[in-house]
C-alpha cells in the first residue's frame, strides 16, 4: 500500500486534488512565502499551492518514493522540491517555513502528536500550520459506501478494517485538540465538501482494484467470489441518476492555526 502513485491518483487522487485546491484559497496567504507540505504524496497539495499562492518555494515530504516519483514527475515547477521523510522527524531547522500544511494524511500517521509537534517546530513564529483529513465516518461517501457494503458480508473482519472506526482523528473535536495540544493558537475547525460524480458504476469500482488505501487494499486480500458479492450489492445500493452517474459527495474536515 502507498506505492503506487498512478493507482492512488485512480482512487483518490482526482478529489484530492479538487480538496486541496479549495483548501488552498480559504487559507488565503500571501504571496512570496515558504511552504512546507508535510506527507505530500502524488503532489496534489503542493500543485495546488503553486497554483493559488504564489510561493517562493514548496518543500513536499513523504514516506513513499513511489508517490514522490508521481509527484517529481507530475510538478515541475522549479520552486518545488520533494524529499523522502517521516512526519515524526522533519529533516528541516526549526522556524524554516511560513506555511506548513498536510493533506489527507495526518491519521495514517502512528504518532500524529509528533508529527503536529514537528509541523509546529518548523514553522515561523507568527506563521500559519493547517491541514485536512478525509471524514471518514460519514462525508466520505466514496469510501463510506464501500465500507457498508463489505460490513453486511463480513462484518467481523471489517469492524476492525473500517476507517471509519479505526480512525477518531478524522473527526472535528479530536482534529482540533491534535493542534491545540501541538502549541497552534487561534485554533479552528471547518470543513470542504465536494460533490464526487462518477460516469458510472465501472468508473466508481475499477479504482478500488488498484490495492492503493485500506479499502482497496482489503479488497485485494478476498477471493474472487466475495469480491464479487461486494461489487453487486454496491451496483444495486449506490444512488445512480438515470443516465447512469453516480452522484456522491466528498467531505474533509480543514484544522488551522497560528505557530
Amino acid at each position: 500500500m502507498w506505492q503506487s502513485g498512478d493507482a492512488y491518483e485512480a482512487y483518490i487522487g482526482r478529489w484530492s486534488r479538487r480538496i486541496a485546491e479549495t483548501f488552498v484559497r480559504q487559507l488565503d496567504a500571501p504571496a512570496s512565502r515558504r511552504w512546507l507540505d508535510v506527507g505530500c504524496g502524488t503532489g496534489a497539495l503542493t500543485s495546488a499551492v503553486l497554483a493559488a499562492a504564489d510561493p517562493t518555494e514548496v518543500v513536499g515530504v513523504d514516506p513513499s518514493e513511489g508517490f514522490l516519483k508521481t509527484a517529481r514527475a507530475g510538478v515541475t515547477d522549479p520552486r518545488a522540491s520533494f524529499t523522502l521523510a517521516d512526519a515524526r522527524s522533519l529533516p528541516f531547522p526549526d522556524d524554516r517555513f511560513d506555511v506548513a500544511v498536510s493533506g489527507l494524511v495526518l491519521n495514517f500517521v502512528p504518532a500524529p502528536a509528533r508529527a503536529a509537534a514537528e509541523i509546529a517546530r518548523v514553522t515561523v513564529p507568527g506563521g500559519s500550520a493547517a491541514a485536512y483529513l478525509w471524514d471518514l465516518a460519514e462525508g466520505m461517501e466514496i469510501i463510506r459506501c464501500f465500507w457498508d457494503a463489505a460490513a453486511e458480508l463480513d462484518p467481523e473482519k471489517v469492524a476492525d478494517l473500517d476507517e471509519g472506526r479505526r480512525f477518531p482523528l478524522c473527526r472535528p473535536e479530536p482534529f482540533g485538540r491534535l493542534w491545540t495540544e501541538a502549541g497552534f493558537t487561534a485554533v479552528s475547525v471547518g470543513e470542504i465538501k465536494i460533490p464526487a460524480v462518477f460516469t458510472d458504476f465501472d468508473d466508481y469500482w475499477q479504482p478500488f482494484l488498484g490495492a492503493q488505501g485500506p479499502a482497496p487494499s482489503y479488497l485485494a486480500t478476498l477471493p474472487e467470489a466475495r469480491r464479487h458479492q461486494i461489487r453487486e450489492l454496491l451496483r444495486s445500493s449506490l444512488p445512480t441518476d438515470p443516465d447512469g452517474s453516480i452522484p456522491l459527495t466528498a467531505r474533509a474536515w480543514v484544522v488551522r492555526g497560528t505557530a
